[in-house]
């Protein structure tokens, strides 16, 4: 059975949550029983996009030979498959690299089935799923994560999670695979690690997109973790081309064929190998959607990478080459400018609407890229300054600032230390650290400046619990989120990745230096209440009537399978209901 929606009837439906759709992949149809090529399954079985009567299962099957092949599933309330709810069969081919798609429909709210599927005389392994709970409800645990990098460790994180009972989804807020060649970024490991990529090139065509997802789907923690609770999932950047905007990557070049082609090819693996209801079947481009957890929790997933984003603004633009110095009026003019957009207007306007409707105690947007301001002196931002280098000309100029102005107070040791080092105080450093504060990442919201404010001002209108979720940086981070006028309006936790390095990594951090930064950003940045640096890990987040905690859990290694909570480095945050503000625990 396939049900037929416009897009104009979807959006209508979604502003009132998934649920109430009713939409058929249309994969469920049965095919000839002549006989059909062997095959068996070698990349697990997942299930996703639940809502309280429907929820997506999924598998590949790899054939012995290109032809047709008939797969037929179970669904049921037992893992022994003596109570079947429903079973059914579909043909699967090369158009579809053997993917296995079904949208199992009219199920219970609120209930856990099991599920498999059947090739020949082949099982796949046994799946466990639940819909989505409908009413009041006590409580909501999700598992957030973002960031995973085949080559730069093992998915411990994914295994991690998987130990636990008692998730109702996994938020997967993207870059689910990554599109770089082998020995290209975070490969330092790979070959040791026997985790050198798929196909050795850089991703350019549907081939090489569909091959990288079968090596992710081959990794036995990843299988685990799909195989043990549904996944709710948005694409980010590299599941086509790093820094991905509406029209171009910083990662796609003119030699490297048609963006929209790539783009395209990118996007059909997607559907094809990840257990997510498209609008409509052949529709790879719309992703954002609504999720009703009862009354608890409203989950609105949103596509801020593709559907609708303007290029990312460049701090090289404004710096002048001759001085280094910084065009502050300009930047804050393109920044702030009120057409610029992140979503899109069709998107901004779903999301607008739902929120208007929405109901549930908490109103949660799973979305990529950080929303809470984080600004930094421009020294930092522009990386003219480390933090440790600022920190300390900070320091000094405050000291020479003070001998100038005849301070009393000095102390020789002090006057001792500036006649020792005034000479590090050049003209170039002192004009640095006059910059003024700027966001550090223009790829987050911290570029699309206007769009954010419609967003936190209709959350405001609608009077409620907002609650952001990020993935995208590869660190941790707990803002506070405030509009331009001061007005506490929402909270934003944000995870660390499975595998992909952070700041550590890019500003080459000693891990020595590792807390005294964190707390120096913490320091530096308005609304930040948390920030890891270091750790590759998972976010736990548990909604009740009264109170949002996010837990955030860490391993203490990627490139060893022998690993172990790194309980030293976790770390828990509160947020209660009608108060935006966080509270470490």
């Amino acid at each position: 059975m396939t049900y037929s929606v416009s897009r104009r009837d979807f959006l209508a439906m979604s502003a009132k949550g998934v649920g109430a759709a009713a939409i058929s992949y249309g994969l469920m149809g049965c095919g000839s029983e002549e006989k059909k090529t062997p095959g068996e399954f070698l990349h697990g079985v997942a299930s996703g996009d639940p809502t309280h009567k429907e929820v997506i299962l999924w598998t590949r099957v790899t054939p012995e030979y290109d032809g047709e092949v008939l797969v037929s599933w179970e669904l049921a309330t037992d893992d022994a498959f003596s109570s079947l709810v429903q079973t059914g069969s579909m043909l699967t081919n090369i158009g579809r690299d053997y993917t296995v798609k079904v949208d199992a429909i009219q199920l219970e709210a609120g209930k856990q089935y099991f599920y498999r599927f059947k090739c020949g005389d082949k099982l796949s392994p046994v799946g466990k799923t639940r819909t989505l709970p409908e009413g009041a409800v006590d409580s909501v645990k999700l598992a957030v994560m973002s960031c995973a990098n085949f080559p730069a460790g093992y998915f411990n994180v994914y295994e991690l999670a998987a130990q636990r009972d008692d998730l109702d989804a996994v938020v997967h807020l993207g870059d689910y695979l990554y599109e770089y060649a082998r020995g290209g970024y975070a490969s330092e490991h790979a070959a040791s690690l026997n985790r050198e990529v798929l196909p050795a090139n850089e991703l350019i065509s549907l081939t090489d997109y569909r091959t990288r997802y079968g090596q992710y789907h081959q990794d036995a923690s990843l299988q685990k973790l799909h195989a043990k609770v549904p996944f709710i999932t948005v694409w980010d950047d590299h599941e086509v081309a790093n820094d991905a905007w509406r029209e171009g990557a910083e990662n796609h070049q003119a030699d490297e064929g048609d963006y929209d082609l790539r783009k395209q090819s990118a996007l059909q693996a997607y559907f094809e190998w990840l257990p997510i209801r498209p609008w409509r079947e052949g529709n790879h481009e719309d992703i954002y959607r609504s999720f009703s957890f009862g009354d608890l929790v409203d989950l609105h997933m949103l596509d801020t990478r593709l559907v609708g984003r303007d290029k990312q603004l460049d701090y090289a633009d404004y710096m002048h080459p001759d001085t280094g110095a910084f065009n502050d009026k300009a930047f804050k003019a393109d920044v702030t400018f009120p057409y610029r957009t992140m979503l899109g207007q069709t998107q901004l306007e779903w999301l607008q609407g739902t929120l208007l409707q929405a109901t549930a105690k908490w109103q949660v947007l799973g979305q990529q890229v950080l929303m809470g301001q984080m600004s930094l002196p421009a020294a930092i931002a522009t990386q003219q300054l480390s933090i440790p280098q600022f920190a300390e000309l900070g320091a000094l100029a405050q000291l020479a600032g003070r001998a100038q102005a005849g301070d009393p107070s000095l102390t020789v040791e002090e006057l001792t230390y500036l006649q020792a080092n005034q000479a590090k105080l050049t003209p170039e450093v002192l004009a640095q650290l006059q910059l003024p504060a700027i966001p550090y990442n223009l790829d987050s919201w911290d570029g699309y400046f206007y769009e954010r404010e419609v967003i936190l001002s209709t959350a405001k209108a609608a009077n409620h619990n907002l609650v952001v979720i990020a993935g995208d940086t590869h660190n941790a981070w707990a803002n506070e989120l405030k509009d331009y006028k001061g007005n506490a309006i929402g909270v934003e936790f944000a995870t660390s990745s499975v595998s992909s390095p952070g700041l550590e990594y890019y500003l080459n951090i000693p891990l020595e230096q590792i807390p005294a930064t964190e707390a120096a950003i913490v320091g530096m940045v308005e609304h930040l209440k948390y920030a890891n640096l270091k750790d590759r890990g998972y976010m736990m987040l548990t909604f009740t009537p009264e109170e949002v905690r996010s837990d955030w859990h860490y391993v203490d290694s990627i490139l060893s399978k022998d690993f172990k909570l790194a309980s030293d480095r976790s770390y828990s945050a509160v947020t209660k209901i009608g108060v935006p503000s966080i509270t470490s625990v």
